[in-house]
């Protein structure tokens, strides 16, 4: 039942507009609501999330403006409160899953610089400061599509000169052990 002066129409509007606002107030605040995600993928114990979640607030924010809009377009048509409730419910969540889409798909297009230690294991490097017999020098590898510099000392203690290509063996805290590449 309907309170008296408040139409169908007026309150799915008035959906709409919360979640329109709602909408814009999280791009203007920007990753404050963000952070507030429930079942991110790849979220760890501090709440850190890595991907996109369905319950984020623009996705959620789309899901009301959507289902305000498309339940007040039913009720404009003519059709009762409950086929308009349903029509607004279906576009909530056809919008809402196209902007889940779309943010996962930008979320994939993410690239990272983070290089891993171990990445280095099995590339050849070339010396740039001499490695002296049971001494410290310095290699540089390219990583992907960076170059990545390290100190370096010789697997067997033994000097290489600089420009020598080299093989990286291990790592060793912030070592790499070389072998000089035959």
């Amino acid at each position: 039942m309907l309170v008296v002066g408040i139409s169908a129409f007026a309150i799915f509007l008035g959906i709409a507009a919360i979640g329109f606002l709602f909408l814009v107030v999280s791009f203007l605040l920007g990753e404050i609501f963000g952070h507030g995600d429930i079942g991110a993928h790849g979220g760890d114990v501090h709440g850190d999330a890595h991907g996109v979640s369905i319950f984020s607030a623009r996705v959620l924010s789309v899901f009301v403006t959507a289902f305000g809009g498309f339940g007040a377009i039913g009720i404009h048509l003519g059709y009762r409160i409950e086929v308009s409730t349903g029509i607004g419910l279906l576009g909530g969540v056809v919008f809402g899953a196209l902007i889940y889409l779309f943010a996962s798909f930008l979320y994939s297009q993410q690239a990272s610089s983070d290089i891993r230690v171990s990445e280095l294991v099995g590339r050849i490097a070339q010396v740039t400061v001499a490695i002296p017999q049971n001494g410290l020098g310095q290699v540089r590898c390219s990583l992907g599509e960076g170059i990545v510099e390290k100190i370096a000392r010789t697997h067997d203690g033994k000097a290489v000169p600089v420009n020598t290509s080299v093989r990286i063996e291990s790592v060793v805290g912030e070592t790499v052990l070389v072998r000089p590449e035959n």
